[in-house]
């Protein structure tokens, strides 16, 4: 009888109960098969017991700590050979080379350790600060604090990257003496190793001696004894009070960047911090703390006797340590070669001319004016040679990298280069002159000075504010603002706003800034950041570092070629007429007012001149480092273009003079409205002129044209090539020019436009011939050919910036300067206009020119509120509204 098949569940019971009939559970082939299947897997899951996975773990971590003990041991062992086979790295080997562009020999890199002092002339403070700052328990640990080290690490795990070292004043002293500063497991590893040695050697006392004669302050000065020395002139330890030996238990996190001397702000910072430690740890009272927190550094050091290029040296050791990760000991110590850009006789000469008072307004009291300059070189990049400061001593605060406000030398950059590049508008466009409010931002031409349009040659020269917002509101701030970015300024969105046409940056900029900046109009378009470091080789030989600056275009060569032309004219024929050398030069200057609430003076707070020749780029600021009502500055940016000349003139002698391109400027582009075709006007008719002896002057004359709004006038003077704008944005049928020489003979033409910008064809020619007259009074320059009513005083047309005469360019001969004084017209109330626009410091941006209003006494190059005193030359003068308010420019 067949046995009846039965279910899972049946099956369950059945052998529960019937279990002695073992035999019949295989006697059905079919369910027997399946059950055997089962019962397999069943015995293969059970494979992986507890006692299995035990026995696994327990290998494993047997192998762990065996790897870890060999570890331990190799490190140890590792440390300790270490230690003994470089002991003598405790003294300061071979000391860095620097060498110019030319690869001769600069500086020996001079390593000062001063006398080292024994562990009883530290004073018991001096211990407690650096204790308590870099290594609080110093006494407790054995080499190695675990809990520093668990605290790096958890912020290393944060940040994702060794941010933290965690190092111990003993793990200090081995990683400055026989480790690099590279931030690895393997080197911390090392690094352990050699501390655990050497508290194996030596004792506490030992230790913290050998490091505080050993660690690194900054300025060339190892061991505590010599900082004292060099940021105190103290050299007796004991003699140190709280707060100097605070400031000197702040340097080795980072000594260049706590150095009193070069940043002393950040320096007090620090120091603060170093007394909280020291009075949370009980080593100093509450009162001590503040005390000592309070006090202003205030030591100068006596010039260095090796000085000479030290501003250029300091700056490229910077650059090293931030290209190559070593830091300033490992540089000093290290035996390396440093082969830098800078060019020896341009660094002397720079060196001289801040040492030549001359240069420099005089100051009221013993508060010198300061300035700054750079040098670039056109073809490279690479850092000719640089100067933040007078008296200039190693580790001094650098104002090379310090921001300003620029003024009208931003123009070019933010205003009119990205508009040449976007192809819409070249030199001769004519651009909105007319008063007018951009939203709520109402800038203003210096004098009045309006007009329906303006070209953008004669807008730069002058250096007129309503073209400059006009034209960057037409091509959009964000177009200006990347051009911007593209060649190295560091804008933020307190930027965007339309004030910036006229140099009112919400951080402001510096001359490093500047000179890469204008380099690019040198360069054809192409920007690549400074650079002072061309190459690094160790003690071997072997090159660590070649630098790889990239040429990035932002320009193209119609662009710059047509910038160029324009800054030629302004140094030629406008604010910038003091720079001028024995070689072509294109530049624009910049002026920043006072704006100090409640006072009505023309006095500036900063002046520039950025400009550059075929070779070389350079950028010149000048100004009091704390501006207030007694520190202003009396003159305008001529003063600044004068010194460019003085330093760009003997630097480049020797050197072939180059002219610059010649742009193929394209016919005028004409705005016109999008509702209706402009209608040309009538050419001008009827033009004549004649010479008038007794004001030295041509005077000319023509018919009016129905529908015109402005003419312009275009002279060529015998021996020329082609004609030249002399005058534009006249509403009268008249113009009179009288830069004009007895001898020479002169051709005229007029054009006229209408207020939509449509030009007329030339008029007819005209020419005089100028004859040498017997007794010929001096020539009176007015070349913006406004002719005033006798007894008056001559006014521009734009009211911007006089053009005056600079008979000698590049000195400076007396106030206000010689042939850069500009003409400021004061209001009958005392108020002083500006056009300009207030910027974070409260400084006022725009038009230049220069001169001084005291409201009461007027000497050459001042102005007596109320009235108008005929120009000495060129300047660079901001604008203030006239009713004595400043205006605050809206974000846009």
């Amino acid at each position: 009888m067949p046995r009846q098949q039965l279910s899972r569940s049946d099956k369950g019971q059945s052998q529960s109960t019937n279990r002695p009939n073992r035999p019949n559970r295989t006697s059905s082939s079919g369910s027997g098969s399946g059950s055997g299947n089962s019962g397999a897997k069943k015995k293969k899951t059970k494979k992986i017991t507890g006692k299995r996975v035990f026995w696994t773990l327990f290998a494993v971590t047997a192998l762990g700590i065996f790897c870890a003990l060999a570890g331990y041991l190799f490190i140890m062992v590792s440390g300790e050979k270490i230690y003994q086979a470089n002991i003598n790295k405790l003294a300061v080997t071979e000391p860095t080379k620097v060498y110019d562009r030319n690869g001769t020999l600069i500086l020996q890199r001079s390593i000062r350790t001063g006398d080292p002092v024994k562990y009883e002339e530290i004073p018991k403070e001096v211990i407690e600060a650096f204790v308590a700052t870099e290594d609080r328990r110093f006494f407790d640990h054995q080499g190695v604090d675990l809990w520093s080290i668990g605290r790096a690490a958890v912020r290393d795990v944060v940040a994702r990257s060794a941010v933290e070292g965690g190092s111990t004043i003993t793990q200090q002293l081995a990683k400055n003496v026989f480790l690099t500063n590279d931030k690895t497991f393997f080197r911390k590893a090392t690094e352990v190793s050699i501390a655990l040695a050497i508290e194996r050697n030596m004792t506490k006392d030992e230790i913290i001696t050998t490091y505080l004669n050993r660690i690194y302050f900054g300025s060339g000065a190892y061991g505590i004894k010599e900082a004292s020395e060099t940021y105190f002139g103290v050299s007796d330890l004991s003699k140190l009070k709280t707060w100097q030996i605070a400031t000197l238990a702040g340097l080795p996190k980072a000594p260049s960047r706590y150095s009193p001397q070069s940043n002393p702000e950040l320096s007090q910072e620090r120091r603060a911090v170093v007394l909280q430690l020291m009075q949370q740890q009980g080593y100093i009272t509450a009162a001590d703390e503040k005390e000592a927190e309070e006090v202003t550094y205030n030591y100068k050091s006596p010039e260095s006797k090796s000085a000479k290029y030290q501003a250029f040296i300091d700056y490229a050791m910077q650059e090293a340590e931030d290209a190559t990760g070593l830091s300033a000991d490992d540089l000093n110590r290290g035996g390396y070669n440093i082969y830098t850009t800078m060019d020896s006789k341009a660094q002397q000469t720079l060196e001289d001319a801040f040492k030549n008072d001359d240069l420099f307004e005089n100051s009221p009291d013993d508060v010198k004016v300061q300035g700054s300059m750079v040098i670039v070189n056109n073809d490279t990049g690479g850092l000719v040679a640089l100067l933040g400061g007078r008296d200039y001593v190693s580790g001094n605060f650098s104002r090379v990298t310090s921001h300003r406000q620029p003024g009208s030398a931003f123009k070019p950059i933010i205003t009119y280069a990205p508009a040449l590049q976007s192809g819409n508008y070249h030199s001769n466009s004519m651009l909105s002159n007319e008063k007018q409010c951009f939203g709520t931002y109402c800038p203003n031409n210096l004098h009045g000075g309006y007009s329906n349009t303006i070209s953008m040659t004669a807008a730069m020269e002058d250096s007129v504010n309503i073209p400059a917002v006009w034209l960057l509101n037409q091509i959009g701030i964000d177009t200006g603002i990347n051009y911007a970015k593209s060649v190295g300024f560091d804008l933020t969105g307190d930027d965007r706003n339309l004030a910036i046409a006229l140099g009112g940056l919400s951080k402001g900029t510096n001359t490093l800034e500047m000179a890469q900046a204008y380099r690019v109009f040198a360069d054809g378009g192409n920007y690549t950041a400074a650079y002072a470091v061309k190459s690094i080789t160790d003690s071997t030989g072997d090159e660590v570092y070649k630098n790889s600056a990239k040429s990035i275009e932002v320009l193209d060569k119609q662009a710059t070629d047509e910038m160029t032309q324009m800054l030629q004219n302004v140094v030629q024929n406008g604010t910038g007429k003091r720079a001028q050398i024995n070689r072509p030069v294109a530049g624009k200057t910049g002026t920043t007012q006072h704006g100090i609430s409640g006072l009505s003076s023309s006095a500036n707070r900063d002046i520039w001149f950025a400009g550059y020749t075929k070779e070389w780029t350079a950028a010149v600021w000048m100004g009091y480092d704390k501006p207030d009502r007694t520190h202003l500055l009396k003159d305008g940016s001529g003063r600044a273009a004068a010194l460019f000349a003085a330093v760009m003139g003997p630097a480049l002698e020797g050197y072939p003079v180059q002219n610059f391109d010649t742009a193929a400027v394209p016919p005028p582009v004409v705005e016109e409205p999008e509702e209706e075709e402009p209608v040309t006007p009538s050419a001008v008719t009827g033009l004549s002129a004649s010479f008038d002896q007794d004001s030295q002057s041509v005077a000319l004359a023509w018919n009016p044209v129905e529908g015109a709004s402005s003419y312009t006038v275009y002279r060529k003077e015998s021996g020329a090539t082609e004609f030249s704008v002399i005058s534009s944005g006249g509403a009268e049928p008249v113009a009179s020019d009288g830069a004009v020489t007895a001898g020479q003979t002169y051709d005229y033409y007029v054009t006229a436009t209408t207020a939509d910008g449509a030009q007329s064809d030339a008029s007819n020619t005209v020419q005089i011939a100028i004859d040498q007259a017997e007794t010929e009074p001096p020539p009176t320059e007015n070349p913006d050919g406004v002719v005033p009513p006798e007894g008056e005083t001559p006014t521009p047309p734009t009211g911007e910036e006089t053009p005056g005469t600079d008979t000698n360019p590049g000195t400076d001969n007396g106030t206000g300067g010689t042939g850069d004084t500009g003409t400021n017209t004061g209001p009958t109330d005392g108020s002083t206009n500006n056009g300009g626009t207030t910027t974070p410091d409260n400084s006022q941006n725009g038009t230049d020119g220069s001169g001084t209003t005291d409201g009461t006494t007027t000497t050459p190059g001042t102005t007596t509120p109320g009235t108008t005193t005929p120009p000495a030359g060129t300047g660079d003068t901001g604008t203030n509204s006239t009713d004595n308010t400043t205006t605050t420019p809206p974000a846009t």
